[in-house]
């Protein structure tokens, strides 16, 4: 992994520029890893990782048997990668890592409620679709597409595998649109996503990883509201009107005084 230092809101513009078809995530400390929320939370709580495959099917049935008391459309469940997004946008641990196509929503994840040094990561999906890692050269992106039915159980629950896909559900939501989304699905749970990286083939890096110190956050996020990138355009819901009034307390326009109208 290539590790490139950000002085300016200019230099990741830039530098993120080169990235063209890539995709990427914002993490709000630089020093934390690339997991999934479900590896955060089998590491912190679940050391036994022997059980960690039986742990995982076991909330994808609960999931699967109690989700369709709220969905129209109960279908939805029935296909590995949608049910896993599903649980995603609701909040429960699973082996699925959000991305991002736009380097500024990647941004705005990174440096929105932070004041350290955050990070940016930067992921060369368009090498890694037609890359295999070294170990299993068949195992390129379309032969283990868990959008396929039975490739989820096949290449991904036994937990054996450092391979990973990259790609959205059939049918997307208006989050995931809204936020140009995309999701990174790993073959095993207890290595961070730079290992598994690692397993492909050699030549130049394929993930980046920009550091974004605290003295460029001010100038980022007025870029990036100027852009229209607030929690109300990538949550496009009322709760994502409701995160986005915290960044409101911070901006002062040009004539008004503090306490007086917005």
């Amino acid at each position: 992994m290539e590790i490139v230092h950000i002085d300016s809101w200019e230099q990741f513009v830039t530098a993120t520029s080169a990235c063209d078809g890539w995709a990427f995530r914002g993490l709000p400390d630089a020093d934390w890893q690339l997991f999934s929320s479900l590896s955060r939370y089998l590491h912190s709580f679940v050391p036994d990782r022997a059980s960690w495959r039986q742990r995982e099917e076991r909330a994808l049935r609960i999931f699967r048997r109690k989700a369709h008391i709220y969905l129209a459309d109960p279908n939805v469940l029935v296909d590995d990668i949608r049910c896993l997004a599903l649980m995603q946008h609701h909040g429960a641990p699973t082996r699925m890592l959000d991305f991002t196509k736009s380097p500024f929503v990647a941004a705005f994840f990174a440096l929105n409620n932070t004041n350290r040094s955050a990070a940016v990561f930067a992921l060369d999906t368009p090498t890694l679709w037609r890359a295999a890692p070294r170990h299993a050269p068949g195992l390129r992106r379309e032969a283990i597409d868990p959008r396929v039915a039975g490739n989820f159980e096949r290449y991904f629950a036994p937990n054996d595998q450092d391979i990973l896909w990259v790609g959205e559900p059939e049918a997307m939501d208006r989050r995931l649109v809204a936020q140009s989304g995309t999701f990174v699905v790993p073959g095993v749970l207890d290595k961070p996503l730079d290992a598994i990286i690692g397993k492909y083939g050699a030549g130049p890096a394929l993930m980046r990883k920009f550091v974004l110190p605290p003295s460029l956050r001010a100038d980022a996020m007025l870029a990036l509201y100027r852009m229209n990138i607030t929690h109300a355009t990538l949550f496009p819901d009322l709760d994502g009107l409701a995160r986005s009034i915290g960044y409101e307390l911070e901006i002062t326009w040009p004539g008004h005084r503090a306490g007086g109208p917005g």
